[in-house]
């Protein structure tokens, strides 16, 4: 996934600081992701976010706000208004560089901002939202002890997360007045509601509020037993996982044609575990699947084999050539099933002559319908007639080259 470091001016004119995360292929629309409180661009959920997306063709922008991690200005004189033009400035920095944005996903307090800039926000057509309360207000009881202190000094510190924050007085002013119901209520966009019940930081009946004060078409999803940032890996996987899926129903995500040669376009696999086996393979915007190797083999088994997925393409092929057959002969075939197991034999047991092994994949077919044994017996024989099966038996080539080293 290539990243580009971005900056663009924020709502106070101070640089704030981005990340870019581009598709390898063709760009077919652009997200921005607005993190939670006090956190930042760089979080476990936001760039596992951003990195299922961009597979999907989705640009992803992830900046840090006002005062918070590398971007510029003072995070005591910020507020959840200046939270919002930040998100508002995002926008029209892609708007201007020609990547117009159609997503907004919000994390937390950012799910708050999104929830309120989405409908002042041209082009946006879905929002997602993560943890998010329905009251901004919320996020003050992460330092009710220091409130008192905050009013009457202007400006105080407070721990958060084991970290020192400058909080102002304006900030939770500002906070605790700000509503979202008639911003949502406003919202002419698709909106996904994503939370967990047992959120312990914003409570799983801000999910409820959210939803109801929304018009459709809106979705809930929930998060079971995942924390409210979302730390286990697979928790963000699965949010991820989910906002790609629904938002290919509300964005227009239209590939342009596949190159010269290439029919079936371009598939690319991603390693999405340095520390395992698992992959990330995505066909085009619409079609993900992951690849894995077995427990036993130091994977973590949550797709199939790369040789799992040659028996699929096999089998399936195969499925398809016999209904196609079928289908023009007008031949009573009611089902088709495959079954394909592959093993590694010796060259001789497959009477090639040689002494080392060879691959054997052995396909079982079952057939269901009135048909007779000659019929039954020209569907077995065009199983073999299968383009896949063909490509297997006939000599391939195999040309590899290395992409050029991204940029530092």
């Amino acid at each position: 996934m290539p990243t580009e470091r971005f900056t663009f001016p924020g709502h106070s004119g101070d640089k704030l600081a981005a990340r870019l995360d581009l598709p390898d292929g063709p760009h077919l629309a652009t997200a921005v992701f607005a993190h939670c409180f006090t956190c930042g661009k760089d979080i476990t959920a936001a760039r596992r976010i951003a990195a299922r997306l961009s597979g999907m063709g989705i640009a992803v922008l992830r900046f840090d706000f006002t005062g918070l991690g590398h971007s510029g200005g003072e995070f005591e004189n910020t507020t959840f208004s200046s939270n919002i033009a930040d998100l508002e400035a995002a926008a029209e920095a892609l708007s201007q560089r020609g990547m117009a944005p159609s997503l907004l996903i919000g994390h937390s307090l950012g799910g708050a901002a999104v929830l309120s800039a989405g409908h002042r926000i041209e082009g946006i057509r879905a929002i997602a939202t993560i943890g998010a309360p329905f009251h901004p207000g919320h996020v003050t009881a992460n330092f009710r002890s220091d409130i008192d202190r905050i009013q009457t000094d202007g400006v105080a510190e407070v721990n958060l997360g084991g970290r020192p924050f400058r909080i102002g007085r304006d900030f939770v002013q500002d906070v605790e007045t700000h509503d979202l119901e008639d911003g949502i209520a406003a919202l002419r966009t698709a909106l996904l509601v994503l939370h967990g019940p047992l959120d312990a930081i914003v409570g799983i009946d801000n999910a409820a509020q959210i939803f109801a004060a929304a018009r459709h078409p809106k979705s809930f999803v929930t998060l079971d037993d995942a924390d409210h940032l979302l730390s286990r890996a697979e928790d963000a996987e699965y949010v991820a996982e989910v906002i790609a899926a629904w938002a290919g129903r509300y964005l227009d995500l239209r590939p342009p044609a596949p190159p010269p040669g290439v029919p079936e376009g371009i598939v690319r696999v991603t390693e999405a575990d340095a520390s395992g086996f698992l992959q990330d393979i995505q066909g085009g915007p619409y079609h993900h699947i992951l690849a894995d190797e077995p427990i036993t083999y130091g994977g973590t088994n949550r797709g199939l084999s790369p040789y799992g997925l040659l028996s699929a393409g096999l089998g399936a092929c195969t499925s398809m050539t016999i209904r196609m057959y079928a289908r023009r002969k007008g031949w009573p075939l009611d089902g088709v099933s495959v079954e394909v197991a592959h093993n590694k034999s010796h060259a001789q047991d497959a009477a090639t002559g040689s002494q080392e092994r060879v691959d054997r994949f052995t396909r079982t077919v079952h057939l269901t319908g009135a048909l007779s044994d000659d019929q039954r017996q020209r569907l077995l024989e065009i199983a073999d007639k299968c383009p896949v099966h063909r490509t297997m038996e006939n000599a391939s080539v195999i040309e590899t080259t290395l992409a050029p080293a991204d940029p530092a």
